[in-house]
C-alpha cells in the first residue's frame, strides 16, 4: 500500500498532486476557506497560473506551474474529497473545512470488518 494517502484515493498522479496542493492551501488558511477562495483556486488552476512546490521526484524544492480544468477540479477532486468526508461544506457559513470524518468512517469500517470476520468461520 502506498504511503501517500492521495495515491490511494486518486487514480492519476495529476489528481493526487492537485488534491494535495488544495489540502495544503486549506491547511495554510487554518483548515477552512470560503467558497470564493475555493473558486479562486479552481480558476488559477484552470488558467495554469497556480504555482506550488510539489513532492514529486524531479520536482522537489522547485516551484511548478499547475494546470487543471475547473469543471474537472470540482468533479474529480473536490467532490470525492467531500464524499469521503475529508472536506466538509458548511451551508450557512459557505465555507469548506478540513474534516476528520474520513478517519472516523474508516475506523467504523474496520470495526465492522472485524465483527464480520468474528461471526463467519474462515475456511482454509
Amino acid at each position: 500500500m502506498p504511503d501517500d494517502l492521495f495515491e490511494i484515493v486518486f487514480s492519476t498522479k495529476q489528481q493526487k498532486i492537485v488534491a494535495s496542493v488544495l489540502v495544503d492551501a486549506m491547511k495554510s488558511k487554518g483548515g477552512e476557506i470560503t467558497r470564493n477562495e475555493m473558486s479562486q483556486i479552481a480558476t488559477t488552476l484552470h488558467d495554469g497560473s497556480l504555482q506550488a512546490e510539489i513532492d514529486e521526484p524531479g520536482f522537489k524544492g522547485k516551484l511548478v506551474r499547475l494546470s487543471y480544468n475547473k469543471r474537472q477540479f470540482y468533479d474529480r477532486i473536490l467532490a470525492p474529497l467531500r464524499g469521503m468526508g475529508m472536506i466538509d461544506y458548511d451551508l450557512y457559513k459557505k465555507t469548506y473545512r478540513l474534516s476528520d470524518d474520513f478517519q472516523n468512517q474508516m475506523l467504523r469500517i474496520g470495526y465492522k470488518w472485524a465483527e464480520y470476520l468474528g461471526r463467519k468461520k474462515l475456511r482454509a
